[in-house]
C-alpha cells in the first residue's frame, strides 16, 4: 500500500482520541499508582516525587505519520519540515513529508551497535540553514574498548531523499574507553551561546561507575564544549590539575534526556537504578551524587552503596520517579498548539510507554501528567507546527514509528 501524504496520514492510518483514566479526575491524585521499589526512602522536600496530576488535562489525538522504520534512536526536524533520524544499527535517514524513509545517508562512521550502543543522538548546528552542519553522538569502537563520541559533519541532501555526510570529523571522545556495551548516554543540546552540552553514561558496571565521581574521568558526566570540541570558555574545572576541562557537572548515571528551556538553561532526565530516575537542572561544577547518593535500589533489590539519599555537597534532584519511567528523549514545549502544555517538559518513557508531561512552577514540578501511547518512547520533539512527535521502539530491536500528538 503506498504511503499517504503526511497531512492525511493521521486521518487514515490511526487517528485516535486518548480517553483519560478515571484517576485523572481525582483532585490531587498522582499519575504514578504502583508501589515504590524503595518504600523506606523519603523525598527531601514536598513535591519531589509523585506530583499530582493537573486539575484539567488536554484531550490529545494521536496520528501515526511514519511506520515500518528501522529501530530509531533520535529525530530532528530539518528547516523544510522533513525529519532527520538516526537508526541504532548505524544508519541515518531523512523522512519525507510523505512519511517515507529515504535511502541511507552515506558517510556515517562505523558504530558499535551492540547492547545499548549504536548511532545515538543528532542535532542541527544553530546556523544549520547556512552551514548545513550537524552533530551526532555514537558508540565508537576503539582499540582499547569503546566509548561515546561526538562527530560533526555537513549534511548534503540529494534529489532521491537521501544524501551524504561530508567533512566528517570526530570532535570529542568520552575517555577513558571501556570494553562494555551499556550506559553510553547520550543527548546533545545547544545552549544560547552556541555551546554544545553532551550527556553520557558511566558504563554501568561496578568498576567503572565509581568514576562518575572522578574528575580525571569522563564517565558519568555532562560536558560543555565548543563546536570544534574544545572545552567551552568558563567551564568550572578548566585549569584544575588533572580534571578534564570539558566537564560541566559530575555524578550522573546514564543521561538519555536533555533539553534547553525558555531561559536558555540545560535540563536533563537520567536513568536511575531500580527506582530513582531523576530530573535535574545541571549547574556548573555541581555533583549530582551517583553512585554514592541516589534514590532507588540495585536491580537485585539491595541498597546502592550505603543506601544514602542525601549528602552534603551533592545536589538533590528536582524530581524523581520510583518506580521508574525509564526516560529517553526530552523537549521543552514553547509552542501554542497545545496551550495546556506551554512551559512544560515532555519526556519519553520507555517503561511507562508514553509521554510524561511535567508542568513546572518556580523550577519545581507542580503537576505530572501521563499520555499513554502503548509503546516504548525513545525520543520526543516539538515540530514546527507546534505538534509533539514521539519516536517509538520495540524492546530488543524491531521497527519504529513516529507518532504525532495534537490537541483533539
Amino acid at each position: 500500500m503506498p504511503r499517504l501524504p503526511l497531512i492525511l496520514a493521521g486521518t487514515i492510518l490511526s487517528a485516535s482520541v486518548l480517553s483519560l483514566p478515571a484517576l485523572a479526575q481525582q483532585a490531587g491524585a498522582p499519575a504514578e499508582t504502583q508501589a515504590p521499589n524503595a518504600p523506606q526512602q523519603q523525598p527531601a522536600f514536598d513535591g519531589q516525587t509523585r506530583a499530582p496530576q493537573p486539575p484539567e488535562v488536554a484531550k490529545i489525538k494521536t496520528e501515526v505519520v511514519a511506520e515500518g522504520l528501522p529501530h530509531l534512536w533520535a529525530m530532528e526536524f530539518l528547516p523544510d519540515g522533513r525529519m532527520l533520524v538516526t537508526a541504532k544499527a548505524g544508519a541515518m535517514h531523512i523522512i519525507g513529508t510523505d512519511g517515507k524513509a529515504g535511502p541511507e545517508i552515506a558517510g556515517v562512521p562505523e558504530v558499535m551497535a551492540n547492547g545499548q550502543g549504536g548511532l545515538l543522538d543528532v542535532a542541527l548546528a544553530p546556523d544549520y540553514e547556512t552551514s548545513g552542519k550537524i552533530f551526532f553522538s555514537f558508540s565508537e569502537p576503539r582499540d582499547d574498548g569503546n566509548g561515546t563520541s561526538v562527530a560533526s559533519a555537513r549534511l548534503v541532501p540529494d534529489d532521491q531523499g537521501g544524501g551524504t555526510l561530508e567533512e566528517v570529523a570526530v570532535i570529542f571522545r568520552q575517555m577513558p574507553s571501556y570494553d562494555g556495551n551499556k550506559h553510553f548516554g547520550s543527548r546533545l543540546a545547544f545552549g544560547p551561546q552556541g555551546e554544545l552540552y553532551v550527556t553520557v553514561g558511566e558504563r554501568s558496571d561496578a568498576e567503572p561507575r565509581v568514576q562518575a565521581q572522578d574528575l580525571t574521568s569522563g564517565l558519568g558526566k555532562i560536558f560543555r564544549i565548543k563546536q570544534t570540541g574544545e572545552a567551552f570558555d568558563g567551564n568550572p574545572f578548566a585549569g584544575q590539575d588533572n580534571a578534564q576541562p570539558e566537564i560541566w557537572s559530575l555524578g550522573h548515571r546514564n543521561l538519555q534526556s536533555a533539553t534547553i528551556d525558555g531561559q536558555g538553561r540545560l535540563w536533563t532526565v537520567e536513568h536511575g537504578p531500580k527506582g530513582g530516575d531523576e530530573l535535574n537542572r545541571p549547574e556548573a561544577g555541581k555533583n549530582y551524587g551517583w553512585p554514592e547518593v541516589t534514590y532507588g535500589v540495585e536491580y537485585s533489590g539491595k541498597a546502592v552503596g550505603d543506601g544514602v539519599t542525601q549528602m552534603a555537597d551533592t545536589e538533590q534532584p528536582v524530581y524523581y520517579w520510583d518506580p521508574v519511567i525509564a526516560p529517553s528523549g526530552m523537549a521543552y514545549y514553547d509552542a501554542d498548539a497545545i496551550p495546556e502544555w506551554k512551559g512544560a517538559f515532555l519526556v519519553g518513557g520507555l517503561v511507562s510507554q508514553g509521554v510524561v508531561v511535567l508542568h513546572m512552577e518556580n523550577d519545581r514540578v507542580k503537576h505530572e501528567e501521563r499520555v499513554p501511547l502503548d509503546a516504548r518512547i525513545r525520543d520526543v520533539k516539538v515540530g514546527p507546527d507546534g505538534a509533539v512527535y514521539a519516536v517509538t521502539e520495540q524492546r530488543g530491536g524491531g521497527n519504529s514509528t513516529i507518532v504525532k500528538l495534537t490537541k483533539a
